[in-house]
């Protein structure tokens, strides 16, 4: 299926896989839109694409109401990322502060639930769409590097994924929830202990999610990818 035209939001979109994403879809001729909560951050990551930028729009996912607002100026999508995602040093359950659990289930799970909710109408009205989940590895596994906090909210969403996409099939909506491994993003920069250069290198990286993206969106309207993991060759996934 040819993406040229095809309108996109991408949540996360100022850094990491969802800017790698954003990059992969306009190179694919889509009209990008990419929202974070930092209208400056958005800006400085949209002059890393070239001439053809995409549009900036400054939301927290975890407003709702921001985020319908944002959706009905916007107008019906083709295609929506969930990509904001965050995560804390402090995540063993033995420190884990309670109000990092909420941000963590607020942003990582109740924001993708915000942004299908305002999506969905139209792309039923349209009996068309495809919606990407990107969760986690640790969405799948439980995983105590990633904390109990992150894995609650990566859960949550995979679940969520899976869920709307079976009620919305017959609605001609595609829905394709990604489970990332190790990838070389700012997140890493939470990770309790930092992680050395040559360890980043041989990670996935986020242009390799993007090229995953668009190959999936390019897939004929009676196909779905209900979900995939991508990895570095080096992790294990038993």
């Amino acid at each position: 299926m040819n993406l040229s035209g095809k309108k996109v939001l991408v949540t996360g979109g100022g850094s990491g896989i969802g800017l790698g994403i954003a990059q992969s879809l306009v190179e694919a001729g889509c009209e990008v839109t990419i929202t974070g909560r930092t209208e400056a951050k958005l800006a400085a990551a949209a002059e890393t694409f070239g001439e053809n930028k995409p549009a900036v729009r400054a939301r927290d996912v975890a407003d709702r109401d921001g985020i319908s607002e944002l959706i009905n100026e916007i107008g019906p999508l083709d295609i929506v990322v969930n990509c904001a995602g965050v995560n804390i040093a402090q995540r063993r359950m033995e420190v884990l502060d309670p109000a990092d659990f909420d941000k963590l289930i607020a942003v990582n799970c109740t924001g993708f639930f915000n942004v299908m909710h305002a999506v969905l109408p139209s792309m039923r009205e349209r009996q068309d769409g495809i919606i990407f989940n990107v969760s986690s590895i640790a969405g799948k596994r439980a995983l105590p590097l990633a904390g109990a906090a992150y894995a609650a909210s990566k859960f949550a969403a995979t679940a969520l994924g899976t869920e709307v996409g079976a009620e919305e099939a017959p609605n001609g909506i595609r829905i394709t929830n990604v489970y990332p491994g190790e990838v070389n993003t700012p997140l890493l920069d939470d990770r309790p202990v930092p992680v050395p250069d040559d360890v980043k290198a041989k990670m996935v990286h986020p242009e390799d999610i993007g090229m995953l993206v668009v190959a999936i969106a390019g897939l004929p309207a009676h196909v779905v990818v209900p979900e995939i993991i991508v990895k570095p060759l080096y992790q294990e996934y038993l």
